[in-house]
């Protein structure tokens, strides 16, 4: 077994549980690193695949397919958080995993997510957990109406959660929210949500990208704005706080933190997801080493510069059929950076690529001048949009 304090030599492997577009970037990276990347994916053409070494096809929880896929490889980590977390504990027996199967549990879990933010002395938005009938009515008097329930797992993108503005539909969310516990989490006045991307190394070495500013549609990231036009106090709170959750967790590997600011200047985390993040991927254009390459060092024990940015950027997600029948337009303006995922079928609220724009270090234009530059793409940004009413998603 490889230590997981040793740096891996060029052309080792490292293996990458997913097959998704951040599978994809990732691999780009520890290629530009000298590395290859073995996939285990369940789709044998997908978007990390198309760039990979080697493929490994299966089910994430398949003890065949998961002995396989570790004996090619000489460390592992993960594109995206429905994985069993056993599964990368199995992994485990055979070579390091970054970041931890430990580390996944608690953040596929908004319940012990929670539990341990307000363990680490983190803020977060008011929440009480749901178990049945009478700890949901307990909610609503602590929580306070209006709220939102929560599944505990799984929500993504909007999905798995239910407002509730009035006490006689608290049963009716209950019931139709599935499975049970879930969370209640109150409305927050809110300002804009910001993102953190956090790197720790195994030495315990710790760099954060500048907070940057996200916008949704339809409860999916529409555009990300770097640096977050937010109060530099702020911003020093919100790398303040990342560092901190990375530390108590004794991460390996990238860690995005999502946060809201609220009308009085007040952070309140949301969530983490300990992986590359989609608000992110304006690092790819705008920074000597972006997260991907930052990831890639953490994982394979290599030194972590500082995470610095040399220009300020637009980030716009391609999302379904309507952007991508933009694609014409978006090849031919001057100034985009396309990051295409691969994916065959652009299906609605599908992921497609991105587009990042640069300016100078230091002008990142306001709201009139973003939508100017975002050309054909400024049909959905006019207004910020948190994912829903609350401090979380």
């Amino acid at each position: 077994m490889t230590s997981s304090h040793s740096p891996l030599k060029p052309n080792a492997v490292i293996g990458i549980v997913g097959g998704g577009q951040l599978g994809r970037m990732s691999a780009i990276a520890a290629a530009r690193l000298g590395f290859r990347t073995h996939i285990l994916t369940t789709e044998a053409n997908g978007p990390a695949a198309q760039v990979s070494h080697a493929v490994t096809c299966g089910k994430y929880d398949d003890p065949a397919a998961l002995d396989a896929f570790a004996s090619a490889v000489d460390v592992v980590t993960f594109e995206f958080e429905n994985i069993s977390a056993d599964a990368l504990d199995l992994l485990a027996t055979h070579c390091p995993v970054h970041p931890s199967g430990h580390i996944l549990r608690i953040s596929q879990d908004r319940l012990a997510e929670k539990t341990f933010f307000a363990s680490a002395g983190i803020p977060l938005a008011p929440w009480h957990a749901v178990t049945d009938v009478k700890t949901l009515h307990e909610a609503a008097e602590k929580v306070c109406l209006p709220l939102i329930l929560k599944t505990t797992r799984n929500g993504y993108d909007g999905k798995g959660q239910r407002r509730v503005h009035h006490i006689h539909d608290l049963e009716d969310a209950f019931n139709a929210l599935a499975p049970h516990p879930l969370v209640a989490e109150g409305m927050v006045d809110f300002a804009c949500e910001i993102s953190v991307m956090v790197v720790r190394s195994a030495d315990g070495t710790v760099r954060c990208f500048d907070p940057a500013l996200n916008r949704h549609w339809n409860g999916i990231l529409d555009l990300t704005l770097a640096p977050a036009p937010i109060d530099p106090n702020i911003a020093a709170q919100a790398v303040k706080l990342a560092t901190t959750i990375a530390e108590k967790l004794e991460l390996v590997g990238i860690l995005g933190v999502e946060m809201f600011v609220d009308r009085t200047g007040n952070l309140l985390v949301n969530e983490m997801a300990p992986r590359p993040h989609n608000s992110g991927h304006w690092t790819m254009n705008a920074c000597p080493q972006d997260q991907f390459d930052m990831h890639i060092r953490a994982v394979a024990g290599l030194p972590l510069p500082h995470a610095v940015r040399h220009s300020d950027a637009i980030m716009k997600n391609l999302v379904g059929p309507e952007d991508m029948a933009l694609l014409p337009q978006i090849m031919a303006t001057q100034g985009f950076i396309p990051h295409l995922y691969g994916k065959k079928e652009a299906r609605v609220g599908r992921k497609m690529g991105h587009v990042n724009i640069l300016f100078p270090y230091g002008a990142l234009p306001g709201n009139l001048g973003v939508q100017d530059a975002l050309g054909p793409l400024a049909t959905k940004t006019a207004a910020p949009e948190p994912k829903e009413d609350t401090a979380a998603s």
